[in-house]
């Protein structure tokens, strides 16, 4: 990876942790993209199988095929794909699942954590924010027990929220990322990568009258863009708050990909 310190960007580790199948692509494809062109080593995690996404398949069935899409996907990005730990609508910060999320990170040890925001729409998002900082603060406890067990690691990590869905908290207040990043570039792998989730098309048609995924992603991604006042086409990141990840505030991303990243 270029642009930190030569000693710091060699391999950087990004850890995607998200809520579903389909969630990183919708909201952080291209961010990843850019960084994997950059040399980075990519990890793929979505906490929950996909298990509600059906009104017509068996609950084997609708698991089955989520995966495939969520692997097949995770390929194409050219990550390393994690599997899902819990049923969807069972994301919940408890003892167990924070020590399950924990051998991961320590597994990982990566320098980037990229997740949902921890004010979303839905709980399963936010659970899902909630148990990649817990795992991360605790990845370097030595009298912490992880599941399965796993040695501390003390690299510093960097945590960033992406937006929300449909750009507002749960009582619909508009939100603005501290970073934009153009994504114009690798807006064509984006759409490809959310096209393998086709089992969401007609799903989400009927339950939720949503139109074709790439589409509504592509959306708002113009929309992201335009609050940057610069891009085309944008995806959101704000930082967690440095404490107990790094000794001082640090923006590996910002850093990495440069000029294709406006602070706000």
């Amino acid at each position: 990876c270029e642009g930190r310190a030569e000693a710091n960007v060699k391999r950087a580790k990004v850890l995607a942790v998200v809520a579903h199948p389909d969630d990183i692509e919708l909201s952080m494809a291209g961010t990843l993209f850019l960084l994997k062109e950059r040399g980075c080593a990519l990890h793929y995690l979505a906490v929950a199988n996909g298990s509600c996404g059906t009104e017509t398949l068996s609950y084997e069935e609708i698991v089955r095929i989520r995966r495939e899409e969520a692997r097949a996907a995770s390929a194409y990005l050219g990550a390393e794909f994690h599997e899902a730990l819990v049923n969807d609508l069972e994301i919940f910060h408890t003892d167990p699942l924070v020590r399950r999320m924990a051998a991961i990170v320590r597994l990982v040890a990566p320098d980037i954590v990229l997740t949902h925001p921890l004010e979303d729409y839905m709980e399963d998002h936010m659970n899902a924010a909630r148990l990649a900082c817990s795992a991360a603060f605790i990845r370097s406890s030595g009298t912490y027990r992880t599941d399965p067990p796993r040695p501390p690691v003390r690299n510093e990590v960097a945590i960033y929220h992406v937006l929300p869905h449909g750009l507002r908290d749960r009582t619909r207040n508009p939100v603005l990322p501290e970073l934009f990043v153009d994504i114009g570039s690798v807006i064509g792998r984006k759409r490809e990568m959310v096209s393998f989730h086709r089992s969401q098309e007609a799903w989400l048609s009927t339950t939720q009258g949503a139109g074709a995924l790439a589409l509504s992603a592509e959306i708002e991604g113009r929309e992201i863009g335009r609050m940057s006042g610069r891009f085309e086409l944008a995806e959101g990141w704000t930082r967690h708050l440095h404490i107990g990840y790094s000794q001082a505030e640090i923006d590996p991303l910002g850093e990495l990909l440069g000029g294709l990243v406006l602070r706000r």
